[in-house]
């Protein structure tokens, strides 16, 4: 067998940008589909709960009890209106036309003048597990505050705790989604990007015609991945301008680590987009499984949404064999605390793993085929 001979492989990645530049759905996906979806998420994906609809029962309808319901209606958490009894409170949260009531009982003010602690009861609907957590913080805050407004100070407390938000001061939702999305719409995209390439070849039937040269299944590989690595990075550069021109993202960290990252990730996910179009050779096959590959993974299992520490033991640990969920936490700490290689490191030695058994594989997969 001949040695690796880099001009074959380039032949092979000129053929593939020629295709390319043909092809308009392989554009699209490369260059709008990114910019669609970060846009699209961004601006949809919101995790602070604001103008909570907010029924209020008022029984007491005096001084202090409208001043607690001012406190409510004067935060940008809560749209408040009146109902007239419990029972219409109720009918509003199983309606969905409120997602949490107060119900002030009838003598608030003189249990108040009396020195006594005077109830309110604060119903929350809790079929939206995303929200409750939010909501009950928010009453907890607002209680201080009408404390203040009602009594005229606040109570001593033995302790003082003041609290400080690091790395993201004013918990803006788009800097926790926006550097997630990275790991989600590159690993979408990348994969769809390179499932299909060897499986045309295959139904098309020039793949015939390919193997009767001598050319070597890494060179293929490589001619494959490569123009579809140019394309990559552009989407990167893409998402990463919109992020920072558009939604504001701060990026403290360092460019080269950044880009690093970002080319580990990108070789990775082509490889196992050309280990699939290598095993399938079925283009509408090869769909499937590049869908399930880069869009369940990434999405439930990377820690974009849900917090690894809160999954089960055994997810946690496959969640470590999973690049976007390496990826993810390199691009977060990389914009938003400026972490150092070293304080990355498992995550970069992580991926490189995984990337060398995606490319092994391809490789291998790829020889097998070529035995008669």
């Amino acid at each position: 067998m001949s040695t690796f001979v880099g001009r074959r492989a380039a032949a092979i990645a000129k053929k593939e940008v020629f295709h390319i530049l043909r092809d308009p759905f392989t554009m699209g996906v490369a260059l709008v589909l990114p910019v669609f979806m970060i846009v699209m998420y961004g601006v949809s994906m919101k995790f602070n709960v604001k103008n909570v609809p907010l029924a209020v029962c008022d029984f007491d309808k005096t001084q202090d009890s409208r001043r607690l319901i001012e406190t409510f209606g004067s935060s940008d958490y809560f749209l408040i209106h009146h109902v007239v009894s419990p029972a219409q409170a109720l009918a509003d949260l199983s309606s969905e036309h409120a997602s949490a009531a107060v119900i002030i009982p009838p003598y608030f003010q003189k249990d108040l003048l009396a020195g006594r602690s005077a109830d309110v009861q604060i119903l929350v609907d809790g079929t939206n597990n995303s929200t409750v957590g939010p909501i009950v913080g928010y009453v907890n805050s607002i209680r201080g505050i009408a404390s203040k407004r009602i009594v005229g100070f606040n109570p001593p407390m033995p302790y003082d705790i003041r609290t400080r938000f690091l790395f993201n001061p004013e918990l803006t939702s788009s800097w926790f989604v926006i550097p997630g999305l990275f790991g989600v719409v590159m690993s979408i995209l990348l994969v769809l990007l390179t499932a299909l390439t060897v499986a045309r070849e295959w139904e098309n039937g020039s793949m015939e015609l390919l193997l009767s040269t001598p050319v070597q299944p890494l060179e293929i590989i490589m001619g494959k991945i490569a123009p579809y690595t140019v394309l990559s990075i552009i989407a990167i550069l893409l998402i990463y301008g919109i992020a920072r021109a558009v939604f504001k993202v701060p990026f403290v960290g360092n460019l080269a680590i950044f880009g690093l990252g970002c080319f580990i990730f990108m070789l990775t996910y082509l490889a196992i987009g050309i280990l699939i179009s290598v095993t399938t050779r079925n283009q509408v096959i090869a769909m499937q499984l590049a869908q399930m590959a880069g869009m369940l993974p990434s999405t439930l299992l990377s820690g974009f949404i849900f917090p690894i520490a809160s999954m089960p033991l055994a997810f946690q640990y496959l969640t470590a064999i999973l690049p976007a969920r390496w990826y993810i936490t390199i691009i977060r700490d990389t914009f938003l605390k400026g972490s150092s290689f070293f304080d990355l490191g498992v995550a970069f030695l992580s991926m490189t793993a995984f990337c060398l058994t995606m490319i092994f594989l391809a490789v291998r997969k790829f020889k097998k085929d070529l035995e008669p």
